[in-house]
């Protein structure tokens, strides 16, 4: 197994200890026995939550992680029986509301596609795949849902091909060149948010390889949004954030301070940034030669950064 693929196993099993906290107790348990890898035991939890309660958001979003935790365990005839239930539930469930008009139901719709596109593509079926999550992003772009859906399209079919161009058009810190300007570089975007705490603990790995092979022709260039809020989750109007998110740059991470920051939610959609941080990687040709969702150790991305580097002549 290799590092992106153990990453993705970890944070579809584990997720995050915030979010275990919060979800409610149906969630957490089938959660508890998918780490455990006792699939049964999430089905009993299940059973007993839809006969007493029907088919439930809490109850799709549950059976979705049964789907993501087969995944992650390499059980694709189990992932992708409880990942088209899944789907098949939310669909139903569609029919009567619109998808984002509560946060389990979306959760669970949009695990159910990535599972089903992952497990077809681990098959040996990636153009089926592709061609399916592209249809579901057409069904359901402007929802809360499409960056998960232009994420897994990504993990399926950006690897080999040109980076999709930047928006530039408002930044903090050094000016950001254009990404053909930057051909005979190998870049390093660095999808970040100002909340995000993986993120702050990825900087001092992406120092470090500047500092040993900036001279070679590594950049870093560091893409964010405003999300619409500042410290503590307090509304802030853009200007607001915009400087809060400065103050962010400046001092959290002092140690790039020549890393520019493209300013624009078109980024985040265009790359299908749903996981921050999200670590995509381009050779000197352009050429997009890693999408990582999720943090990387440096002994995961430095052999990724000198094979980019030694590729091609500078």
């Amino acid at each position: 197994m290799n590092a992106a693929t153990l990453t993705l196993a970890v944070v579809l099993v584990t997720g995050t200890l915030g979010h275990a906290r919060q979800a409610p107790n149906l969630v957490s348990e089938v959660r508890a026995a998918i780490a455990k890898r006792d699939f049964a035991e999430g089905e009993r939890l299940i059973a007993a939550q839809r006969a007493s309660a029907g088919v439930t958001p809490v109850v799709m979003e549950a059976i979705s992680w049964l789907g993501r935790g087969a995944l992650a365990a390499g059980q694709l005839d189990k992932a992708e029986g409880y990942a088209q239930q899944a789907y098949d539930l939310a669909q139903a469930a569609l029919k009567t509301r619109g998808v984002d008009d509560e946060p389990r139901l979306p959760t669970a719709l949009g695990a159910s596609i990535e599972v089903l596109s992952q497990a077809g593509a681990k098959r040996g079926a990636r153009s089926e795949a592709v061609a399916f999550l592209r249809g579901e992003l057409d069904r359901w772009g402007g929802t809360s849902i499409a960056r998960r859906i232009q994420k897994n399209l990504n993990l399926l079919s950006l690897d080999g091909m040109p980076a999709p161009a930047l928006d530039l058009a408002e930044h903090l810190g050094p000016p950001p060149p254009a990404l053909p300007a930057l051909k005979g570089k190998v870049v390093i975007l660095f999808f970040w948010a100002h909340w995000c705490g993986d993120c702050k603990t990825q900087a001092p790995v992406l120092a470090g390889l500047l500092e040993r092979y900036g001279s070679q022709g590594l950049t870093v260039v560091a893409p964010t949004q405003r999300y619409g809020y500042a410290a503590g989750g307090k509304t802030a109007p853009a200007e607001y954030e915009k400087a809060y998110i400065d103050e962010i740059r400046r001092t959290v991470y002092a140690q790039l301070p020549a890393m520019p920051v493209p300013l624009s939610k078109a980024n985040m959609e265009r790359y299908g940034v749903s996981t921050t941080p999200t670590i995509v990687l381009i050779d000197r040709q352009g050429l997009v030669r890693l999408y990582n969702p999720g943090r990387m150790t440096e002994e995961a991305l430095e052999p990724i950064v000198r094979r980019a580097l030694d590729s091609a002549p500078r």
